[in-house]
């Protein structure tokens, strides 16, 4: 071996099975295309606050379409930064406080029809928190009319209560996240790919999932 050669060690395992490597690489895609997208729309919103200060132009800050502009920016960083939480890796070790969580809820309920409510203490692993929202996403999607979701801890793990004045039925949708791996489920739109998504890190973490829903409401839990 010449001072040219480089030498690696052999893997000490062998390449994840093809679901498991297509779910991890469709995470790191997730939270890269995220990461990208929350910069320059931070940067839009740097903008727009200098703007409003600015002396060049009396009176924008005041105005109907500067304010709309200014709702739009934050609703679609606060959703971004849900995105990247719910689709994007989260490894083993990493944790997230509270306090966190529920600002992120705060400032995703600002731009929705869902109003929620976080009720514990503490903080939480990050996979933990993923589940969460996309149980929630879930749960949103059951109440395109609005409605509200308590989000809290008990000894047995989370539980996410959704109270609707009316809910949209699919239970063949609901059926992802029932424990039956071989049961033949209708394939999900872009809009509904947090149902599957939520019953396999369920399965992956080896958590039970268990759900309910009815026409004012709905729980998930795990």
């Amino acid at each position: 071996m010449d001072d040219l050669t480089i030498y690696r060690d052999p893997p000490s395992h062998g390449p994840l099975p093809p679901a498991l490597e297509a779910e991890r690489m469709a995470a790191l895609v997730s939270s890269r295309l995220c990461h990208d997208i929350v910069s320059p729309l931070g940067a839009i919103g740097n903008g727009l606050e200098l703007l409003q200060l600015s002396g060049a132009f009396p009176g924008i800050a005041a105005c109907d379409e500067m304010q709309l502009i200014v709702e739009s920016v934050e609703a679609a960083r606060a959703r971004v930064r849900w995105f990247r939480m719910a689709f994007g890796h989260a490894a083993a070790d990493q944790r997230l406080s509270l306090a966190e969580l529920s600002a992120l809820l705060a400032d995703v309920e600002k731009g929705g029809r869902i109003r929620l409510r976080l009720d514990a203490g503490g903080d939480l692993p990050r996979i933990e928190a993923r589940m969460i929202l996309l149980g929630l996403m879930c749960l949103e999607t059951a109440m395109p009319w609005g409605g509200s979701v308590l989000i809290c801890r008990g000894a047995s793990g989370w539980r996410l209560v959704a109270e609707a004045s009316r809910t949209r039925l699919d239970p063949a949708l609901w059926s992802w996240l029932d424990a039956d791996p071989g049961r033949e489920r209708p394939e999900p739109t872009s809009s509904e790919v947090h149902f599957p998504l939520l019953a396999g890190f369920a399965r992956a973490a080896n958590w039970p999932l268990a759900w309910e829903l009815d026409e004012t409401g709905g729980e998930i839990a795990f």
